[in-house]
């Protein structure tokens, strides 16, 4: 016998078993190709060893106005199929704030829904509209990373959907993938300079911005709650897999229960 030949393949005569369907909650997201930020965000805060998620991508070109976000619509219906196909999903996420608004969640909810039917969908403006709604907010800053394009039709969103936007600033970012990179203390001050007595909270929009992480250091400073676009999502995913608000998440937004929670 060659003793370099490979060994004959037998069938293990170890018993097979199986872990109950469902011991593992499953979470889906959409995210942009160029993000870089949602993921690790989403991570952070997911229980160990009781959810798990899973991501799709979309293509996206740059720079992030809204007649290029507008084109993700018609790539989420595959996206969303993609997601783990006859696997039950508790919820799943479109990871875009932006391209929620210029698409609008009516038309990102349609389009999920034909590659994943039946399975809940947040995206982070409607999740932000829920958390203030708990936290009993009315008058709200927002603050962006965008260009001034892709935040004017922010603000309408927000307005319509019956929140006073006291302030709206924009940092004038063209790329998502730079916004990954501003720093916490850019965020930070950005938040400050927005602040102001016709301020009930503050809204740091956009799922590339990587503000969680300041959120406790902001809420110290100016005496209010801070609402980010990750921070939303992962609040309402959360709520609807039935999972509980983990004890290390920051912000006053994680001590509230959300709605149907």
């Amino acid at each position: 016998m060659d003793a370099r030949a490979p060994a004959a393949v037998t069938r293990s005569r170890a018993a097979v078993r199986f872990d109950e369907a469902g011991t593992v909650v499953r979470l889906g997201m959409i995210a942009l190709a160029t993000d870089l930020t949602s993921e690790r965000d989403a991570w952070r805060y997911l229980p160990v060893g009781r959810a798990a998620l899973h991501v799709a991508r979309v293509p996206f070109d740059n720079p992030s106005t809204p007649d290029n976000l507008a084109k993700v619509g018609p790539r989420l219906e595959a996206a969303a199929a993609l997601i783990l196909p006859d696997v039950p999903l508790a919820a799943i996420a479109f990871a875009c704030t932006a391209a929620s608004v210029a698409i609008g969640d009516a038309a990102v909810a349609q389009a999920i829904a034909r590659g994943r039917p039946g399975v809940p969908l947040v995206t982070p403006p409607d999740a932000a509209v829920a958390g203030f709604a708990a936290l009993g907010v009315a008058r709200i800053a927002l603050v962006t990373p965008y260009l001034e394009e892709t935040t004017v039709p922010m603000a309408a969103y927000f307005t319509d959907r019956g929140l006073q936007v006291s302030r709206a600033h924009c940092l004038g970012i063209a790329d998502d993938r730079d916004i990954a990179r501003v720093s916490g203390e850019t965020i930070v001050a950005a938040a400050r300079a927005a602040d102001g007595d016709d301020v009930d909270a503050i809204f740091l929009s956009c799922t590339a911005l990587p503000a969680i992480g300041v959120v406790a250091q902001i809420e110290a400073l100016i005496g209010k709650p801070v609402v980010t676009s990750n921070q939303a999502v992962i609040w309402r995913m959360l709520s609807l897999a039935g999972l509980g608000m983990p004890a290390h998440a920051p912000g006053r937004l994680f001590e509230t229960a959300a709605p149907g929670a």
